[in-house]
């Protein structure tokens, strides 16, 4: 289907300084003919295949960010998202002097806040967060925390394979962690707002200390998770510790395996879910010990305070459980149309889903010889890539363009969330498109940056949700245009945590599609496999109102 563009309601000249910008050899090209005005631009779409793919268990070992909490997204179903972390002493081999007693144990993760508050000089501030997902409701929604001592001894490096390729951590490992958690919960001692009852709150902490000589300190903290934990467990496992067990790094993860942060529903409660970088996270053992001082002759003992840090750094997994998965979610991936695509994509990160995209259609019955004559018979190549191919034409700019599916997220209320960012890469390769690499640009924070490749999401000024997200693949369309022996590849599309995570990660059992490529074994983005939200989009489908369908569009200059 071919159109004019509105490019040619727009001047010439600035035109080409657009182009320009973005692209060297367009510019070189324009400039030629300018003189001549040569130009006729227009625009075209063309065929798209898409269909959903599940995705089973997966790596989940050493994230950025994870996921903790509950969030329940009616159109897909529930996730519980627990947690496993090593932990590494701030100073190994600590010297503890006489009759320590410990004061207090807390356990503390910050959460991520909006930056535009920067500083924290009065009290009682409540901050925006950023990536925690709750019921907006009066009263915030609480999941239920315990937090244990691991037992499951997390090793770097795998047994198999010779020891030579790191240890391999995946989302269906709650069993093993449940087995091997050691004794009553760590924060059993504290307030059911620290356990039973806990909630990601946007209040601020105040911490008063008093010193030596009676000085009043008031510190305000920006919002965390801040756990009391047992104080009789630390004093055996880490003031009382036997010889050798605190003096090294490797001694002490033998010694001290890690934490276990188990979740759990809280009564009737709904749940909520935090994006939390745990290797932020420490535990502070605060205690006071003797101090002998001799002065004149005359030893005096007094009371010195002293502190010992655990970081929450060394191996990690995330835990996923999903339940009360969707008919309708679980129907299209069970039922996907490979051949003529899906009416709906549904893309959830974590143990969820993405989609399978094809660029042209499938036909494939002529070619073009090299003076342009078309050609009977199959070449391998889709007919409608032979084609754009033997136009000549110079591509401006290329997209696809995905519509939101609003009446299948009609329950997607002000309760849940969308995904901010989609994502697509080279699905045959595991690894970002030439859009992706060519795109230099930076936004806001490092996960706004590429913002020409782009996937955010466009959101309906009035109603705030979210109406479609574009992707621009220029440079891979004009790759496949100029090179004939380029490979038109498949293209994966996921949600994503972060646009600057490219790396990928497999999955648990390996499914193998020789559709894809000879050999092929899928592997998931591991910024999706962080990202707990879930988006419907319209598919490829011809029963897809065209207005809705997923097409790819490209903007092109065809000389006179």
């Amino acid at each position: 289907m071919y159109n004019n563009s509105f490019f040619k309601q727009i001047l010439l000249v600035a035109t080409i300084a657009f182009f320009a910008s973005c692209d060297k050899d367009f510019n070189e090209i324009g400039a030629d003919l300018i003189g001549e005005n040569n130009f006729d631009f227009n625009s075209t779409t063309y065929s798209v295949t898409a269909y959903n793919q599940e995705i089973g268990a997966l790596q989940s070992d050493n994230l950025v960010v994870n996921p903790l909490g509950i969030y329940e997204n009616p159109a897909f179903g529930k996730t519980i998202a627990s947690f496993a972390t090593q932990l590494s002493m701030d100073s190994y081999n600590p010297t503890i002097g006489a009759n320590p007693i410990i004061d207090a144990v807390y356990l503390e993760v910050p959460y991520f806040v909006d930056p535009k508050i920067t500083a924290i000089t009065a009290g009682g501030n409540s901050y925006e967060l950023d990536s925690i997902y709750l019921p907006k409701t009066p009263k915030l929604p609480a999941i239920k925390l315990s937090v244990y001592e691991s037992g499951y001894f997390m090793r770097d490096v795998d047994p198999i394979g010779g020891f030579l390729n790191p240890q391999k951590y995946f989302t269906d490992q709650n069993t093993d962690f449940d087995n091997f958690k050691i004794g009553s919960r760590l924060n059993d001692n504290a307030s059911v707002s620290e356990n039973n009852e806990f909630a990601f709150s946007p209040l601020q902490h105040t911490e008063i200390t008093t010193d030596a000589e009676g000085k009043v300190t008031t510190t305000y903290l920006a919002p965390r998770m801040r756990l009391s934990l047992n104080k009789t467990f630390f004093n055996t496992k880490i003031i009382q510790a036997a010889a050798g067990k605190l003096t090294n790094a490797e001694a002490f993860k033998e010694y001290f395996r890690g934490l276990y942060f188990k979740v759990e529903n809280s009564g009737s409660n709904s749940g909520s879910l935090a994006m939390l970088d745990f290797k932020k996270g420490k535990i502070t053992i605060k205690y006071k010990e003797d101090l002998s001082t001799t002065t004149g002759g005359v030893t005096t003992i007094s009371r010195a305070e002293k502190a010992i840090i655990l970081n929450m750094t060394g191996n990690t997994v995330s835990l996923l459980q999903n339940s009360n998965a969707n008919p309708a979610y679980t129907s299209a991936l069970s039922s996907a149309d490979k051949t003529l695509g899906d009416e709906k994509l549904y893309l959830k990160g974590g143990v969820g889903s993405m989609a399978v995209i094809s660029l042209f259609g499938a036909q494939d019955v002529r070619g073009y010889d090299s003076n342009g004559v078309a050609t009977i018979g199959a070449n391998g190549v889709s007919d409608e890539l032979d084609d754009l191919r033997n136009n000549k034409w110079l591509i401006n700019e290329a997209n696809l363009v995905f519509h939101i599916d609003a009446a299948s997220m009609v329950n997607a209320t002000d309760n849940i969330y969308e995904p901010q960012r989609i994502y697509l890469f080279d699905l045959n390769n595991n690894r970002p498109i030439v859009d992706f690499y060519t795109d230099g640009s930076s936004g806001i924070t490092t996960k706004k940056a590429k913002l020409v490749f782009d996937g955010n999401i466009n959101l309906d000024a009035t109603t705030k949700r979210g109406l479609t997200y574009k992707i621009r693949i220029t440079d891979q369309i004009r790759g496949l245009v100029k090179n004939a022996d380029s490979t038109n590849i498949k293209l994966g599309l996921v949600v994503t945590e972060d646009i600057g995570t490219i790396a990928s990660n497999k999955w648990k059992t390996p499914l193998q599609d020789n559709t894809i490529k000879p050999n092929y074994y899928f592997q998931t983005p591991k910024a999706s496999v962080m990202n707990p939200l879930g988006t419907i989009l319209y598919g490829s489908k011809s029963t897809v109102p065209l207005d809705k369908r997923l097409k790819l569009e490209i903007y092109y200059t065809k000389p006179n």
